[in-house]
This record gives C-alpha cells, sequence and structure tokens, in this order.
C-alpha cells in the first residue's frame, strides 16, 4: 500500500518536457511511481481533477538564516509552493559566531537584510557556534520545509579575525584558519560560499561589511576547498556600480572565481535600465566568455522591485558613504543628522558626483503619515520630486524635511527597478539565467518577494505566455537543484524525494503583501499569501492543503554531501 496518491494531476515533471496526465504514488517519503495508475490502495489519496502537480519549488535566495530560529514553517515562502529555500546569501549569515560577537553578527544583518535587531534578540537562542552546530540544531528543532545552507564569508572572517575583519585583509595564518573552518562547513553539509562587493552592504556601525575586505589571497583559499571538496557553488553579490553593466573590476572578480573554484558561481543581479529593456545585454557581453551553468550564471527577479522604508533604516542610501554614520543610531540623533546642512550637502555633492539615485525622486511617494502636517502629501499621492517643486525646495532638503516632520515614521514608497514590463519580459524569458532574489526572509518591513514562484507562473506563464507552463516550473525546480547541487530533488521521478505542488494554472499568483505584526516581540513584517496552491507535499508529507497547514515538521536541513 502506497501512502500517498495524487490522481489525475497535469504532471510538470521539471524537466521542461511535455506535461502529461497521470498519477504521482509515494511510499516512505519517496516518489514509488508515476503513470496512469491502476487503482492502487493508498493510505491518502488526492483528486487532482487536472491540476497541475510539479516538483516541489527551489528558492535560491532567501536570507532566512535568523527567520528560521523561530519560524521552522519559513513563512510565507512556504505558502507559495515551494519546499526548499537556499539561505546564507550575500556574505551575511549567522555561523559560525563566537559568543562575544553575535551583537556583530546581529548589526551586520540590521544593515545588509533590515531586520530588526530586538527581533533577532528575542528570536535567536544561539544554541551554535560553528556551522556544523548550526545546521544541527535546525534539524533537532524540525522544520516545515527544507533548507540548504551557504557558508557566509562575513562571520566566517569576524570568527577568524575579530573586529579586525571590517579594517583589513587577512594574514596567511588567519586564511588558513579560514580555510579550516570553511572546509568542515564544507563538510557538515554546506552548498557552497557566499559574498558581496557592494558598496551598499555595510556592517555594524555603519563600517564596510567585513567580507568586501577579502583579498584575492583569501578567496583562492576558500575556493581551493569548493575545489578539492569537488561541490558547492559561490553567490556573489557583484554588480552594483552600474544598472545592467559589469565593470571590468567586476568580471575580473568573477571569472576569478570561476577559475580558481572550478565551480559555478551565480551572481547578482541583473536589472534593465528605465527606458532601456534591453540594457542588460551590456552585462551579458561582458560576461560572455565565462557564461554557463558549469560557470558564471546571472540572477534575475521575475518581480517589480518596489520598496517601501522610513528613514530609521536608511537601507536605501547605504550605497552612499556620507551616510554610514547615520546607521545604528538613535531616532534622535538621526533626525540630528538629517537636519544639518552639511550632510545633506554632502548627499548632494555625492550624488552629482557618481551620478546616481537623482531620477528616483520621481518614482517615491509618500504612503502614511503620523503628523498632521505630513498627511495631506499622503492624500495628494504626489511624489517627492513634485512635492519638492510645489515647495520650491532642492529635492533632498524636501525629502528630509518630511521625514523629520514625521519623526521618521514617514512611510515611502518606491519603484526601484524591473517596474516596466517590457524588461522584465527579456530578463525572465532568457534560459541563460536563474530566477530568484525573493529575499523572502530580509527587508521584512520594507517589501515581500517570497511569492516569486506564484507570481512567475500568473504573471508571465498564464498572463503574458512568454513561458510554457513546462518551463516556468523547469526554472522553478530542477535549474536551482542542478545549479546548487541540491540532491534528489527538483524532477518527478521514481525514487527521488516526494516534494510536491500542486497548484491550479488558472489562478495561481501571489497576492498583494500586507502587514502583520508577528515577528518575536510582535514585530512588523511584510506578507504575501497566494493564491491557487492547492496541496504542498514535504517529504510526502502533506504540509499544507488548501492553504491550512496540515502539522507536522517533515522538512530536512539538506546536505551537499549527501547523493
Amino acid at each position: 500500500m502506497y501512502d500517498l496518491i495524487i490522481e489525475n494531476a497535469r504532471i510538470c515533471d521539471g524537466t521542461g518536457t511535455q506535461s502529461f496526465y497521470g498519477n504521482v504514488a509515494v511510499k516512505d517519503g519517496l516518489i514509488a511511481a508515476v503513470g496512469k495508475g491502476n487503482g492502487e490502495a493508498a493510505q491518502k489519496k488526492i483528486k487532482a481533477d487536472g491540476l497541475a502537480l510539479a516538483p516541489g519549488f527551489i528558492d535560491p535566495h532567501t536570507h532566512y538564516d535568523a527567520q528560521v530560529a523561530w519560524d521552522p514553517l519559513v513563512t510565507c515562502s512556504s505558502w507559495h509552493g515551494i519546499t526548499t529555500v537556499v539561505m546564507g546569501n550575500c556574505g551575511v549569515g549567522v555561523a559560525p559566531v563566537r559568543p562575544n560577537a553575535r551583537d556583530i553578527v546581529m548589526w551586520d544583518l540590521v544593515n545588509v537584510e533590515a531586520i530588526p535587531f530586538e527581533v533577532m534578540e528575542r528570536g535567536i537562542d544561539w544554541q551554535w557556534e560553528t556551522h556544523a552546530e548550526y545546521l544541527n540544531v535546525l534539524q533537532k528543532r524540525g522544520m516545515g520545509i527544507n533548507v540548504a545552507s551557504l557558508a557566509a564569508l562575513t562571520p566566517l572572517r569576524h570568527y577568524v579575525m575579530g573586529e579586525e575583519s571590517f579594517e583589513r585583509e587577512a594574514s596567511p595564518d588567519e586564511i588558513g584558519e579560514m580555510q579550516r573552518l570553511f572546509r568542515n562547513a564544507m563538510r557538515a553539509g554546506a552548498f557552497g560560499l557566499t559574498s558581496t562587493i557592494l558598496n551598499n552592504h555595510i556592517g555594524f556601525e555603519g563600517r564596510p561589511l567585513a567580507c568586501r575586505n577579502a583579498s584575492r589571497a583569501e578567496w583562492s583559499a576558500l575556493c581551493q576547498v569548493m575545489k578539492e571538496e569537488g561541490r558547492g557553488t559561490i553567490e556573489i553579490a557583484l554588480t552594483g556600480t552600474n544598472v545592467g553593466q559589469v565593470s571590468d573590476d567586476e568580471y575580473d572578480l568573477l571569472k576569478f572565481l570561476v577559475d580558481e573554484s572550478q565551480r559555478p558561481v551565480t551572481f547578482l543581479a541583473l536589472f534593465n535600465k528605465p527606458g532601456k529593456p534591453e540594457s542588460y545585454l551590456n552585462a551579458v557581453e561582458k560576461v560572455q566568455p565565462i557564461l554557463g551553468w558549469d560557470k558564471a550564471v546571472p540572477q534575475v527577479t521575475c518581480r517589480p522591485l518596489r520598496v517601501q522604508f522610513n528613514m530609521k533604516n536608511p537601507f536605501l542610501f547605504a550605497i552612499f558613504s556620507a551616510w554610514h554614520h547615520v546607521f545604528n543610531k538613535s531616532v534622535e540623533e538621526q533626525m540630528q543628522i538629517y537636519a544639518d546642512p552639511g550632510f545633506r550637502n554632502a548627499f548632494r555633492q555625492e550624488m552629482d558626483t557618481r551620478r546616481i539615485f537623482r531620477g528616483q525622486w520621481g518614482r517615491m511617494t509618500v504612503i502614511d503619515a503620523h503628523s498632521e502636517a505630513v498627511k495631506p502629501h499622503v492624500a495628494s499621492k504626489k511624489t517627492v520630486a513634485e512635492i519638492a517643486r510645489d515647495q520650491g525646495k532642492d529635492v533632498v532638503d524636501a525629502f528630509l524635511d518630511l521625514a523629520v516632520a514625521d519623526r521618521l515614521e514617514l512611510m515611502f514608497d518606491l519603484q526601484a527597478f524591473n517596474f516596466e514590463p517590457e524588461g522584465v519580459k527579456n530578463l525572465v524569458s532568457d534560459p541563460r539565467f536563474l530566477i530568484g532574489l525573493s529575499d523572502g526572509g530580509a527587508h521584512v518591513d520594507m517589501l515581500c518577494d517570497a511569492g516569486y514562484a506564484t507570481y512567475l507562473l500568473g504573471r508571465w506563464v498564464r498572463d503574458n505566455q512568454v513561458l510554457s507552463i513546462e518551463e516556468g516550473v523547469r526554472r522553478l525546480t530542477s535549474v536551482p537543484a542542478d545549479l546548487f547541487g541540491i540532491p534528489n530533488r527538483g524532477r518527478i521521478a521514481p525514487g527521488l524525494v516526494a516534494d510536491l505542488t500542486l497548484f491550479d494554472p488558472d489562478t495561481v499568483d501571489a497576492k498583494d503583501p500586507e502587514y502583520v505584526w508577528d515577528l518575536p516581540g510582535g514585530g512588523k513584517r511584510f506578507v504575501a499569501k497566494s493564491t491557487g496552491i492547492k496541496t504542498t507535499v514535504v517529504s510526502g508529507n502533506v504540509l499544507y492543503q488548501d492553504d491550512e497547514y496540515q502539522g507536522g515538521l517533515p522538512g530536512q536541513v539538506l546536505r551537499s554531501t549527501a547523493r
């Protein structure tokens, strides 16, 4: 007798081949049979009635390292048919960590991932020090869905170098120790290494994130571990100089990582410039000599990148050095800085010198205010650029005056990237790119793109027919599974793990984000629910049915060492 049979489903097996109708039978957590079926017995049967059945979706970029400490269901990704998340992204994470450095690691996450410090302080119990111990703790506690952990370079450098990791390159002895720790992480099951060189990725006290100080000698030593182990993937946030471009320095580093590791490197991120839906091709041409799934793989998103924020956490402005001393200050201290003409002039000068950001004032509006003096600007729905024009002010003065007038409670809304459909269509339809960038566990009070998979299937498969349903499923399943070496998942075939998602192609989509107050201590975050996800199965167990959690924690802490 089978444990579970899903009957009369439109099976999209994750390979991109033509879908077909049939049954999938599950036994002991594995797919036991795929085919027409003949009335076999099972403890549980689900009538699919022609709905689409796919392998569980795999999200390659999630930042859930902190959240999994208090949320074993990994919401809201698990609401969207995602059964595996890859975390440890952009060079930040929570292991390894010495007890006296926990606050530094959390402040790094505040500044890179915009997770409130007080939330992590309440939600993380720190029952680990090494990467191996972290993975073991998660497995012991139980997970609703699977997690695949990447080793992040910043906590690795902190562990070996202490606070000097913010200031300098590592010595030969320190490099040897980092190499040893990384090898141990890989042998404990880490799926590779992550870092960033983006100048808006700043850490504790507004200093450059520690991994940004890594030398080529450090990188070479860590790449050597992956080369010797014969597995693992590198993820690096790389393209921050100019949207749609890869600079000479960025290309040189990317090629160095590919050559040194002999492993795949996925780099973040490709967007198009406003009004130029093919500007991404400049970056593609630049990396063409090393482009490929066994070499360099660009990562893209299928969603508009729309951010809602206030000025207590000025994450969007971390790209400007003039703003670095604003981070991790009290509201009163921040208000004094924002009101300072010297600070404003330094910001303006940096914008002019670097020729960035100015055009975004016309895509920024104010959406929620506490002060009666500011509320009329919310009602007007005017952009910050229009408000500045009406007030006869420089736009920087108008922006910061609004924030200070509302004691930094004022919420701004910015259409940052990917808001032009033609440009997104080009990115999504290119089979050379990895679709991801959900940031599911990051920027929790600013955006929620955890529903990127249902959005892809709803908007780009069904509504716009840019991808077939089979290709859409392939891009969400076997493609990330193969890139990261995630074992026995990403396809529907006998003998593989029964991670499955049953969805309605006619209704599948992601709902608009909404605020909830469910973080530790009552903290606020954005969540986005799904439509059209009928059933989510993890290791043969029904986790969600008709949006209702069915109990149990069948997920696994996946190990790159498993085969």
